[in-house]
């Protein structure tokens, strides 16, 4: 069974270990030292990326408390304490008191997992403890391509540990379809009025990206539908001529990071290109600027496009990574366990290696710390009894662990 490297190494279920940050943190500077990608690019205001450490660093532990698990996607916590996670293969569990995964649950649609494709989200219908509703998103093979689609289903428990999905139906299906295995997304949010955010990729490849801005085109979108896949009547480009109605947001790149606020505010992380991960708050009918402006450079160090940062009707980015933390889960911590985090964001990242917590201030980063847990992290949750857990994966695949963080 593989293990957690560093932080985790040898630990065995259930055991806390020794308080974290592994970082060498300072309270007053910025926690990324390394060099930018793009060292010519300059922030359009203060604090805008490597903001500063805060001056209290919460210590704190670590307790491996699920592990030798496939290789998982994403989390949501059942009402009982149990945990409901999605495997990138295709295969859903819910995951007992006791750190076992129970049997797959049956009737989970056929998914394309192939590269960056599989079952990704999953997150419970607002009415779930009476409807025992869920929500999930998967890349989907058609006949013309593939993308990113959201199916809502009910749950049914069984004694045995699993169960099986009843009135399967697929809801939404990101369009154009296209015959690739990157960037599909994908987060599901539900807003304070019951709507669905749904966030997707723009694909990747150069010839696709571009529909980021193309709004007959659902690459590179958010989302905003209702829990039968229709687009709601006050959505902005409702009644456009040649626009989807179900689009909130568009010029975004790949969105697997999304979270709702204490005052009901969709917030998101995007992937950006080598530098460039984004936070945004994202606003109805606004334009993010992906392919033409971004921060960051291509993979090969080339500009992106004409290298442009800054252009008139795209949005900013409330705050931004050179290099990158490769943003994956995203929660909006609100509970006591952890008081030096209330309020705060706290975002999974994988080439990070751990949980990035974002202190808030008028809508802006304050404050930047991270929690080395020496391994990727897919997703966050806060969990009833207000500790953090974060979902570990492995490059490739492999077993994946549920690591509970509370306060030291």
């Amino acid at each position: 069974m593989n293990r957690l490297p560093h932080v985790l190494a040898g630990t065995m279920l259930g055991l806390s270990l020794a308080t974290l940050p592994a970082f060498a943190q300072q309270a007053g500077t910025p926690v990324e030292t390394k060099a930018p990608n793009a060292p010519d690019q300059q922030p359009a205001f203060s604090g805008q990326t490597r903001a500063p450490q805060p001056p209290q660093i919460a210590n704190i532990k670590t307790e491996v408390i699920a592990e030798g698990l496939p290789h998982l996607w994403a989390m949501e916590f059942l009402p009982d304490g149990r945990m409901l996670v999605t495997a990138k293969q295709g295969a859903m569990h819910i995951i007992g008191s006791d750190g076992k995964e129970g049997p797959e649950i049956a009737n989970v649609p056929e998914v394309l997992a192939n590269g960056q494709g599989g079952l990704l989200d999953v997150a419970l219908a607002p009415d779930y403890a009476t409807s025992g509703k869920i929500f999930f998103s998967f890349s989907e093979q058609r006949d013309d391509g593939n993308g990113t689609s959201v199916a809502s289903a009910r749950l049914v428990a069984d004694d045995q540990g699993g169960g099986t999905l009843e009135d399967v139906s697929v809801i939404f299906r990101q369009s154009p379809s296209y015959d690739g295995n990157k960037h599909f997304g994908s987060r599901l949010a539900f807003g304070p009025q019951g709507e669905l955010y749904v966030t997707v990729g723009e694909r990747s490849d150069r010839e696709p990206r571009v529909q980021a801005q193309d709004l007959q085109s659902g690459l590179g979108k958010i989302f905003r539908i209702s829990q039968t896949g229709e687009a709601l009547p006050d959505n902005p480009f409702v009644g456009q001529n040649n626009a989807q109605p179900e689009i909130w947001s568009l010029g975004h790149r790949n969105l697997q990071s999304a979270t709702i606020d204490g005052q009901g505010r969709l917030w998101t992380v995007e992937h950006g290109p080598r530098g460039g991960d984004e936070l945004n708050l994202p606003q109805a009918g606004k334009n993010y600027g992906w392919p033409e402006v971004t921060y960051g450079v291509e993979y090969s160090g080339a500009k992106v496009g004409d290298g442009v940062t800054q252009m008139a009707d795209t949005e900013q980015p409330v705050y931004y990574w050179d290099p990158v933390i490769a943003p994956s889960g995203m929660a909006y911590y609100d509970a006591d366990a952890i008081p030096e985090w209330k309020g705060a964001f706290l975002v999974g990242g994988l080439v990070s290696r751990g949980v990035v917590v974002l202190h808030m201030e008028n809508d802006r980063v304050k404050y930047e710390e991270r929690v080395d847990l020496g391994a990727r992290i897919r997703d966050v949750k806060v969990g009833p009894d207000g500790a953090v857990y974060a979902v570990t994966e492995q490059r490739g695949g492999g077993n994946s662990t549920i690591v509970r963080l509370t306060k030291g």
